[in-house]
């Protein structure tokens, strides 16, 4: 498995996960069955564009200073969600698909957190993951009312 050797290949792998979840909702926008929930993935897509633009400065300003030890058990299989969007996915499987990378994203941004070299790097992942779990939030609503109500 692949160990992060600098701060530079954290906010790399964050930001190519931020651009899989642009990518993500947009698909799921396409192929999403009510309007309501197409507006939802589009803001959704525009939300992680916002996240992407945010460690793209960090990185692009050198905002950090952290020795690569300090990263290197971080594990990249922990924050993959190894099932891929179609388009003939149901609208729950959609839904918990969302959640399961939502869910992924929190834990990786927690988990960067936690190893920040300051406080506003800190801050920075702390505010990911807390949009990230506001996401996930807003799916599992989605799923209770119009999946688990319909059963």
């Amino acid at each position: 498995m692949k160990q992060f050797e600098s701060v530079e290949d954290i906010l790399d792998f964050a930001i190519g996960l931020e651009q899989d979840a642009v990518d993500f909702y947009k698909q799921l926008a396409r192929n999403a069955v009510t309007p309501d929930m197409k507006q939802v993935f589009e803001q959704f897509a525009r939300e992680e564009i916002g996240h992407k633009a945010r460690l793209s400065e960090v990185k692009e300003k050198g905002l950090y200073d952290m020795k690569p030890e300090e990263v290197n058990n971080l594990q990249i299989a922990d924050y993959l969600v190894s099932i891929r969007p179609s388009p003939n996915m149901t609208y729950a499987d959609a839904l918990v698909l969302a959640m399961k990378r939502e869910k992924a994203a929190f834990k990786l941004y927690m988990d960067l957190s936690e190893r920040a070299p300051d406080r506003e790097m800190k801050a920075l992942f702390l505010s990911l993951a807390i949009e990230e779990s506001k996401h996930k939030l807003r799916f599992e609503l989605e799923y209770d009312e119009y999946v688990l109500r319909d059963n």
